[in-house]
């Protein structure tokens, strides 16, 4: 005979207070990897541009280059891209039997240095100094 447990309603958001690191690496990560995967299709749909000759595709690169908001976004894909990098490598490490008691402090270590990756690097994506 199966055992039937209540899981509580679907409506019940204040779960989420109740996460460990561990369970918020795991939502970052598949987050950062679906925002990822995301970006891979614009950029094919920008590159896509470059088959229909060199001024369409230089012409899209500086349009989209000269918003502000495509240089914020900018700033938003190192942010996923350097914490889903750094998680990964985190993830191999565990993986490998390397810092696995110390899984949280690394969790913490990895948002500390893409959030000082990401701050270093606002000067560079906001300048908007076109290439």
């Amino acid at each position: 005979m199966s055992q039937s447990f209540n899981r509580g309603t679907v409506e019940d958001f204040g779960r989420w207070r109740e996460f460990s690191a561990g369970m918020w690496a795991w939502i970052f990560h598949k987050f950062t990897g679906w925002v990822l995967v995301g970006y891979l299709f614009t950029h094919i749909a920008v590159l896509s541009t470059a088959t229909q000759g060199a001024e369409l595709y230089n012409g899209t690169l500086q349009g989209l280059e000269a918003l502000l908001i495509v240089r914020f976004l900018e700033v938003g894909l190192l942010a996923v891209a350097v914490f889903h990098i750094l998680n990964g490598l985190r993830l191999l490490f565990v993986d490998l039997g390397v810092g696995l008691e110390s899984q949280d402090k690394s969790f913490y270590a990895s948002l500390v240095l893409t959030g000082a990756i990401v701050v270093a690097s606002i000067p560079t994506f906001l300048g908007g100094k076109l290439v």
